[in-house]
């Protein structure tokens, strides 16, 4: 069996179990009756167990006087779930195995998977747990027979997170991870926060028991992520018990140094001791041991392995007060004092056998064949029979699971076989009326994928439109640079050439002794000298504007956004990274962002109802460009909003270029819109020519 963390994961197990079918219509008075019934003896806690028995006995009597089948399932699975509520054992076998033959019969799927998965639950509870592996096996079965909807996909992944569970204290480490594997996929397209945290806490427990250190931070750390996104009430103590999983993982992998770290972060938490001390209580023994490890500090490791052992006492769990009295053992033996050692060893080792606790059975006999020398042979020989026996067992039940997979997999195979043997005469019989109806569909589809073709070809031709107006801009600009260039040629090799030679002759003249001519010619002179200054300006003015780069797609951008903003009213901003050759961007990247930027802001006039929208492309590490989009608008709750057709352009445009959509929102705090790309350039030569010229 685990630790902690076990015992946390099966409590939420149990709250995940927790499950109620769909209200019938109150227009029923036996239903209505039934309910008031199951009511009083689910809640009224002052009534004594007895009371509230008899009063789940009197709804049974009227459920199986219901005429309707489907009824009948439905409420007295509502009654069984209450016996188990109640810790009614025999209320509830009897409850749920009537129920179980009911929907059999009935070949009710969905009642079926919640009466194994309530039965699981209890066998579970009980510590029977190869049978409930099989009951959660069962009621997988029956969920997979559902119609694939949120519902049936959420029930099918905390099947599977049970059943890696269970997998887990027997150490099938492979089968769990095929489990929590196959739970995360389901969960993950739910969107399902909470229970994406949990099948992936497994999946740390499961990577920690079979020695993959990386795997298992790496799964707690993705775990944290989801918990941290939920919107759980006791979010704080699920996170501090995920810190104390993560630390767990470097005490059992002995790296003492972050353990202790990780440990005595976990301790500063504000209110960890009032609010979680359980937790407090591991985290103060491991912190100790840690320390011992790592520091070698008796005085402090017997410190804190004494404050663990008081809060043990006000917890009174025993599963974890050997866990203390190992701790302090090791604590002892370090000290010198190997008799007190000895018998902290022994005291452990007792308590784990009590609790079923074999890995700290083992420990307890590892450390006295260390300190008990005279005995050492005996405790070594206990050592191994235990760990055979364990390892035995273990294997057994393993063995059991790969049966109980195989065979339930072969049972529904050979139903799967006469279902379609009874399938085929009727697909025969209904052959004909396909087959007319099937034509007139495929006409109609003919015509449908025409009329798709030719709006994609349109779609590919604006494309391409607006590629030619960004290469047709393009070519202007170039022609545009060459005749400034060779204006700014013929300016300084022509005309500057002319009037220096004519300045030169002026001087020559100036070799005259006539006072006037003398001044007159240095007035000119002078003119001739300022002129050529101020051509030679000019010159390098334009010169300088020939190799300045021309944002073409920027431009394009600009315009588009001025347009919308002045069209709308809405305050639009657009900045950029000037240091990016956004024209040297392949054609794919530069369309689709600009068709990205203009669908945002179209939703933006047409739903946001926004005042101010800041439009942000910049570059980013790793070759990439990071498109940011934010309005002040009404905002909208992203788990209730449907995708509109814009919303789904822009997911499927930002799939085209490879890249990565982000949306927050909420209502009434506007929308923000993250998308990273990564960046292809079509020119490498000439965006390199260009950036040292502007260099």
């Amino acid at each position: 069996m685990k630790t902690g963390t076990f015992i946390v994961l099966f409590l939420f197990v149990l709250g995940c179990a927790q499950h109620e079918p769909k209200q019938e219509s109150a227009s029923n008075p036996q239903v209505d009756s039934i309910q008031e019934l199951v009511t009083i003896a689910k809640t009224a806690k002052e009534l004594s167990l007895e009371d509230r028995k008899s009063y789940l006995e009197e709804a049974e009597s009227i459920i199986y006087s219901l005429k309707n089948d489907t009824m009948q399932l439905e409420e007295l699975s509502k009654v069984s779930l209450v016996y188990m509520k109640l810790k009614d054992s025999l209320g509830f076998r009897k409850s749920n195995a009537k129920l179980l033959e009911m929907a059999e019969e009935a070949g009710d799927s969905k009642i079926l998977g919640y009466s194994y998965w309530d039965l699981g639950t209890f066998l579970e509870g009980k510590g029977v747990v190869d049978s409930a592996f099989y009951h959660y096996k069962k009621a997988l079965d029956n969920f997979e027979e559902l119609p694939v909807d949120s519902t049936s996909q959420s029930l099918r992944g905390r099947m599977l997170y049970g059943m890696a569970r269970i997998q887990d204290s027997y150490k099938d480490y492979l089968g769990g991870e095929i489990s929590a594997t196959a739970a995360i996929e389901l969960f993950d397209e739910l969107d399902d926060d909470y229970r994406l945290y949990n099948a992936y806490n497994v999946l740390g427990i499961l990577a920690t028991g079979m020695g993959n250190v990386e795997k298992s931070i790496e799964s707690y750390e993705k775990a944290r992520e989801y918990l941290n996104k939920s919107n759980k009430s006791n979010k704080t103590e699920l996170i501090w018990q995920n810190q104390n999983n993560i630390a767990s993982v470097h005490l059992k992998n002995k790296d003492f140094t972050k353990s202790k770290q990780a440990y005595e972060q976990l301790l500063s938490s504000k209110d960890l001791k009032n609010r979680a001390p359980d937790i407090y209580e591991k985290a103060l023994g491991s912190l100790a041991y840690s320390i011992l490890k790592a520091d070698a500090d008796v005085g402090q490791a017997k410190e804190l392995i004494s404050e663990a052992f008081s809060m043990n006492t006000e917890t009174g769990e025993l599963y974890d007060r050997a866990r203390i009295n190992y701790f302090y053992a090791e604590v002892l033996a370090a000290e010198g004092d190997t008799i007190s050692a000895i018998a902290q060893t022994k005291e452990a080792y007792n308590i784990a056998r009590e609790t079923y606790n074999n890995d700290r059975s083992l420990d307890a006999l590892r450390l006295l064949t260390q300190l008990d020398m005279g005995n050492a042979s005996a405790y070594a020989q206990e050592y191994y029979e235990l760990d055979e026996t364990i390892s035995e067992e273990e294997r057994t039940k393993r063995d059991k699971f790969a049966r109980i997979r195989l065979e339930t997999d072969e049972i529904i195979e050979e139903n799967q076989i006469l279902t379609k043997e009874k399938q085929v005469w009727a697909y025969s019989a209904i052959l004909l009326i396909v087959f007319g109806m099937g034509f007139m569909i495929i006409v109609s589809l003919y015509v449908s994928n025409n009329q798709l073709k030719f709006k994609q070809r349109q779609q590919e031709s604006n494309q391409e439109i607006y590629n030619l107006m960004l290469s047709q801009q393009g070519k202007f600009e170039e022609g545009k640079q060459l005749e400034q260039k060779r204006i700014s040629e013929e300016l300084h090799d022509g005309i500057l050439g002319e009037m220096l030679g004519i300045r030169l002759i002026l001087s020559g003249l100036n070799e005259r002794e006539d006072p006037a001519s003398v001044e007159q010619r240095a007035a000119l002179i002078e003119k001739l000298r300022e002129l050529e200054e101020e051509i030679r300006t000019i010159s390098h003015e334009l010169n300088h504007a020939s190799y300045e780069k021309f944002h073409n797609f920027i431009v394009s951008l600009e315009d588009m956004i001025d347009g919308i903003g002045k069209s709308s009213g809405i305050a639009c901003s657009f900045n950029y990274d000037k240091k990016v050759p956004w024209d040297n961007l392949l054609g794919d990247i530069k369309i689709n962002a600009y068709r990205i930027i203009q669908e945002s802001l179209k939703n933006c006039v047409k739903h946001a109802k926004s005042k101010h929208i800041s439009i942000s492309f910049q570059s980013m590490e790793d070759n990439k460009l990071k498109l940011t989009i934010t309005d002040d608008g009404v905002g909208f709750d992203m788990n209730k909003k449907r995708k509109g057709i814009g919303l789904k352009n822009i997911i499927s445009r930002c799939k085209k270029i490879k890249g990565t959509l982000d949306i927050d929102s909420e209502p009434g705090k506007g929308t923000t819109i993250k998308i990273t790309m990564p960046v292809t350039y079509v020119d490498v030569e000439t965006s390199e020519k260009i950036d040292l010229i502007n260099a």
